[in-house]
């Protein structure tokens, strides 16, 4: 097992480094994560999982009914959830993680926001912890894969609590009174928005008031123009943000905001408002993915049911290089455990939930996860299983825009996306312009 003076020579490291950043943490060495070996506490201390979740729905309400499970048979085992906004979560974990406070489970963004405590050995390598718990067969491969493609290939640090398409969910019965199709191109679709916006629809739901709605259509649009590795493309180099493709993307979302596609202020609107609006039959698109499911599934009076509610892949940008059948995907926000608080009594709790996850969340809540689980049962919501099966049949997976972007970086795309749709004196050409220097930044 690493022993104390390493470990707190890693604490140093990483309360040196988040102090002299607090919005961007820089990392520091690389340390061994199969070293991390579980030990038995002379007193088990309670698992608090600090979370952004509802204890009482989705994926934090299953892992409350696990650990309420696991309890029955192990009295000493406490268990303790605190949420907290999302807006609030990433500065709260960047604080514990340097007081050297970080609780046993946290949920935290994968990728790049994660790459410096991972630097800093405060976050357990979890493949490896899985394979030794003898649960390694529970994870699916292609969250494990894109996750790790997250983290240069260091590991794996992050539980994919949900696994993820995106692309535009849309009202059947507006589509059917219209006559409208599924759109293929990116012009039958604005042909479409046209249509809703004449007979006095609200095209899109778009809560710009979250940001990242915003940049998911750019990066939509900019996956269909420049292929599915576009912004991996950029990470390595290849590309720039300020290459014709990715302008021409803001400013195809640019312009569906001055058509007045995303109804009046957008950026005043919030994911729950603009869900409600779909919902509601009030707007006839709105794009999110497939953590959606959750509230499509749901069959309630006033809404449009389950059976009215369709999916439809990114249309084709003109001359692009993009596919139907390929998906921007991601795994949510993802769950990642402290490295110093891991010992056999968490390792026998995570064996327990996690060997249970997947399963018990697409039973209660028709959730597709990281986890494997049998999707064909007769439970299974359609819209669940019509989701598993684009999912199972894509060709190609991209990265979501600010997949790889530290924290400021990723500030700068969501305050210069609200701005994109709002001042029209603020062009798509100096958005990618300011967000490449602040790219040019981090990468140094």
């Amino acid at each position: 097992m690493t022993n104390r003076w390493n470990r707190s020579a890693r604490r140093t490291a990483l309360v040196a480094l988040l102090a002299a950043a607090a919005a961007t943490i820089s990392g520091c060495a690389k340390t061994d994560a199969d070293a991390v070996v579980p030990s038995p506490s002379d007193e088990a201390a309670p698992v608090l999982y600090i979370t952004a979740g509802n204890p009482s729905s989705g994926s934090t309400s299953i892992i409350g009914e696990l650990a309420a499970e696991y309890a029955k048979t192990h009295p000493d085992f406490k268990y303790r959830v605190e949420s907290v906004q999302n807006n609030d979560l990433s500065q709260k974990m960047q604080l514990l993680a340097a007081s050297n406070d970080l609780p046993a489970m946290f949920s935290y963004q994968s990728g790049e926001p994660l790459m410096d405590m991972i630097r800093s050995g405060a976050v357990l390598e979890l493949q490896g912890t899985f394979e030794r718990l003898g649960i390694a067969d529970r994870l699916n491969p292609v969250a494990v894969d894109l996750l790790k493609r997250m983290t240069d290939g260091m590991g794996l640090y992050a539980l994919p609590l949900e696994l993820n398409i995106e692309g535009f969910w849309y009202n059947k019965t507006l589509f059917d009174r219209y006559r409208l199709d599924e759109p293929r191109t990116w012009d039958e679709m604005l042909g479409a928005a046209g249509v809703f916006k004449n007979a006095g629809i609200q095209p899109f739901a778009v809560a710009g008031k979250d940001k990242w709605p915003i940049t998911r259509l750019i990066n939509a649009y900019a996956i269909r123009k420049l292929g599915a590795d576009a912004m991996e493309r950029v990470y390595r180099g290849e590309l720039k943000l300020t290459d014709p493709g990715f302008v021409e993307a803001a400013g195809a979302v640019r312009h569906m905001a001055q058509a007045g596609y995303f109804g009046q202020d957008p950026n005043m609107v919030d994911i729950g408002s603009a869900m409600r609006s779909f919902t509601l039959g009030q707007a006839a698109m709105i794009y999110t993915g497939s953590w959606s499911i959750r509230d499509l599934n749901k069959t309630v009076e006033g809404r449009i049911a389950p059976a009215e509610i369709g999916f439809f892949s990114i249309p084709l940008a003109p001359g692009g290089l993009g596919a139907l059948d390929e998906y921007p995907v991601n795994a949510g926000l993802t769950t990642s455990f402290s490295s110093e608080a891991y010992d056999e009594g968490l390792g026998d709790f995570i064996k327990y939930a996690f060997a249970r996850y997947g399963q018990r969340a697409m039973d209660e809540l028709g959730l597709i996860t990281g986890f494997k689980a049998d999707t064909t049962g007769a439970g299974v919501p359609p819209l669940t299983k019509m989701v598993q099966s684009k999912l199972d049949g894509a060709a190609r997976t991209a990265l979501w825009f600010e997949a790889r972007f530290d924290t400021r970086t990723q500030l700068a795309a969501w305050d210069g996306a609200q701005l994109l749709i709002e001042d029209s004196s603020y062009t798509p050409a100096a958005y990618m312009s300011e967000l490449q220097a602040a790219l040019d930044d981090q990468t140094g």
